[in-house]
């Protein structure tokens, strides 16, 4: 009997690691740029300055059009062209930051887009690429660099765009299309890549029990899409009011000695404190590392609510106590959000049999929140202050709570 060769997909797991890794890393850098812009294509408001925000996330409102894009040109070339565009949109900037702010956010507008395909299709890919059995490891390895890439993000920021301590949109040029070039380089890797062809699978159904037509029918899939866009309002809410958040404690890395003797030895500028965000992203890291281990103690459910709940005290703390304590609690929120989008996606996913793709594209679609309520919330800071603007997560946490206890029990009646 001859034996069969087991395929190897060693090198093709490898790149979609790395494109899990770009993916986390340009969608985190994107927000990590907001103390930059402010200078750099000074003057901007609060309002104008979020939306960088909404250039970005705002893509997001396309993944049921190209969910339904995938089905025609398969998730292989949906890869390839999610990379390419993301190469191409980081490469543009070369000029477009010539054009000023909006220049800039256009650019931004054709790489998020490529991020949505990223997103749609890597997932998938990464399911095939071995034994089914081993597939959950597989994903949690890709998830794990995810969040690695948010972390060194911030550090890229601060140590190659900003080391020298002055804020010039040229600064953007060159690693920009560094950037670019190494994603159009991978997205020609990918196109020789030899990766099976993934066919439209038959989902599961129960036996004698009857579907709806459309996941648009299910009330806890729609209320699950508006809880990941709360969930995008605290997540990238944190980071993004960061900058003023710092200066609002008139904090100073100067007058920290540890922080000083570390900035100067991986020569960072003591001024810029948007390295110090590697913490709140490495907080995530940490949360997902640990999530599986959580989630499989306690439901979505329980967990989502305590998340929410250790989430809102932590910012609470950081309004009634004061200097590097504030900062520190503000920070911390990033560990408790770690598992949020986890429980509320699969909350949102159940007893849909035949509708699951089409349920997938509509809750992804709430990725959104972070194009439409960073403005909101530039907006509440712009007319009332930073402490108001802040206070509409709590608003954002509220509703996850109610989802988790109320909103995702609903389903077919």
């Amino acid at each position: 009997m001859t034996d069969q060769k087991k395929p190897n997909y060693t090198f093709a797991l490898t790149v979609m690691i790395v494109l899990m890794f770009l993916l986390g890393f340009i969608t985190t850098m994107n927000n990590s740029m907001i103390a930059f812009c402010k200078e750099a294509f000074s003057p901007l408001d609060d309002v104008k300055l979020q939306l960088i925000n909404t250039a970005f996330f705002g893509a997001y409102i396309f993944s049921i059009p190209i969910a339904g894009l995938l089905r025609k040109i398969g998730y292989k070339t949906s890869l390839i062209l999610g990379v390419v565009m993301i190469g191409l949109g980081m490469a543009l900037n070369y000029l477009g930051v010539q054009a000023g702010f909006y220049g800039f956010l256009c650019c931004m507008f054709v790489v998020a887009l490529g991020i949505v395909l990223l997103q749609v299709a890597l997932n998938p890919y990464v399911l095939v690429l071995g034994p089914a059995e081993t597939a959950a490891k597989r994903l949690t390895i890709n998830q794990t660099f995810n969040s690695l890439a948010t972390f060194v993000a911030p550090l890229f920021v601060s140590m190659i765009i900003v080391s020298n301590g002055s804020y010039n949109v040229s600064q953007i040029q060159v690693p920009f299309l560094g950037l670019g070039i190494f994603a159009i380089v991978l997205g020609l890797i990918v196109t020789f890549l030899k990766l099976p062809v993934i066919k439209e699978e038959e989902q599961a159904v129960e036996q004698g029990k009857t579907y709806k037509t459309s996941a648009f029918k299910y009330p806890h899939v729609m209320l699950g899409a508006l809880g990941i866009f709360t969930y995008l309002g605290v997540e990238v809410g944190i980071p993004s009011f960061f900058p003023a958040k710092f200066a609002a404690l008139g904090l100073s890395i100067a007058d920290q000695p540890g922080l000083q003797a570390l900035f100067s030895a991986l020569d960072l500028n003591p001024t810029d404190p948007t390295s110090l965000l590697s913490l709140y992203w490495g907080g995530l890291l940490v949360g997902r590392a640990f999530g599986s281990a959580v989630l499989a103690k306690f439901s979505a459910r329980a967990a989502l609510t305590a998340s929410a709940l250790l989430s809102a005290l932590c910012l609470l703390l950081s309004f009634v106590t004061s200097g590097w304590l504030s900062l520190t609690l503000y920070i911390g929120t990033g560990l408790f959000h770690s598992i949020m989008w986890s429980c509320i996606f699969s909350l949102s996913s159940v007893d849909l049999g035949p509708n699951m793709k089409q349920a997938s594209g509509i809750i992804c679609t709430g990725v959104i929140g972070a194009a439409v309520l960073m403005p909101v919330m530039g907006g509440v800071q712009k007319g009332f202050g930073l402490v108001p603007a802040l206070c509409c997560l709590f608003v954002f946490y509220a509703y996850m709570i109610w989802f988790a206890q109320k909103g995702s029990k609903i389903r077919t009646e």
